[in-house]
């Protein structure tokens, strides 16, 4: 199993940038995929989240800035971030997580790719 982020650098506040996740060795359609970000100091949050239905939901802190997609086709999920703000600053994960028979859950990471936001 593999989850390969990129899309990541550096971006002046107030600018954008679209972080993508590909996907490997697993069957990406069926299950939910997240991005999680951690800063310096801080715990790793869950930035937005997509089910394998397509139903999202975001951070209260990025609601109406960022915009989680998925496309199965091509095993990637998609961040789109706008008007970004110096506290945006973080490692971005991608997850992939499913709940399988016998509640087991298989749970995967990627390496994470750093936003930063700064003049």
């Amino acid at each position: 199993v593999q989850l390969v982020e990129s899309g990541g650098g550096l971006v002046q506040p107030g600018g954008s940038l679209r972080l993508s996740c590909v996907g490997s060795g697993f069957t990406f359609s069926i299950y939910a995929m997240g991005w999680y970000r951690q800063a310096p100091g801080k715990q790793r949050e869950l930035v937005a989240a997509i089910t394998s239905g397509g139903s999202t939901n975001y951070a209260d802190s990025v609601k109406g800035r960022f915009t989680i997609s998925r496309d199965n086709a091509k095993n990637t999920v998609y961040l789109e971030m706008n008007s970004l703000k110096p506290e945006d600053t973080a490692v971005y994960y991608c997850n992939a997580y499913l709940i399988g028979p016998g509640l087991r859950p298989y749970d995967y990471w990627g390496q994470g790719t750093q936003v930063t936001v700064s003049s």
